[in-house]
């Protein structure tokens, strides 16, 4: 009878963690927190010769209200006609305090790989 109780709670507890995950959104964090801030970027992949969209590896520093600036990089299906360069600042959003999760907030960006 006492194994049945705990199996019980554990799945319980289980399920509400998810349930909190879900609500919260991919991050893990509350989208409403978010901080904006500017993504200047230093390094960009060559530009493929291919129309449409394309994967970029872009590298920059990132400023904002809690940051001051945090180099940061990743990796987007991006639109060959909006290609980013060195000197762009992009306008982008991150949980207070984690700027390594940061989000572009570009036109030509889509969403990362994996997602």
């Amino acid at each position: 009878m006492l194994l049945q109780i705990v199996f019980v709670v554990v799945i319980a507890g289980a399920l509400v963690a998810m349930v909190t995950l879900y609500l919260r959104g991919r991050s893990g964090t509350p989208r409403a927190d978010a901080e904006s801030g500017t993504l200047y970027v230093t390094g960009v992949s060559p530009r493929p010769a291919a129309q449409g969209e394309q994967y970029v590896t872009i590298t920059g520093t990132l400023a904002g209200p809690s940051v001051s600036g945090e180099t940061v990089y990743g990796r987007y299906a991006w639109d060959v006609n909006q290609w980013p360069s060195p000197g762009d600042q992009i306008p982008v959003s991150y949980p207070p305090g984690k700027p390594q999760h940061w989000q572009l907030a570009h036109p030509g960006a889509r969403p990362p790989l994996g997602s």
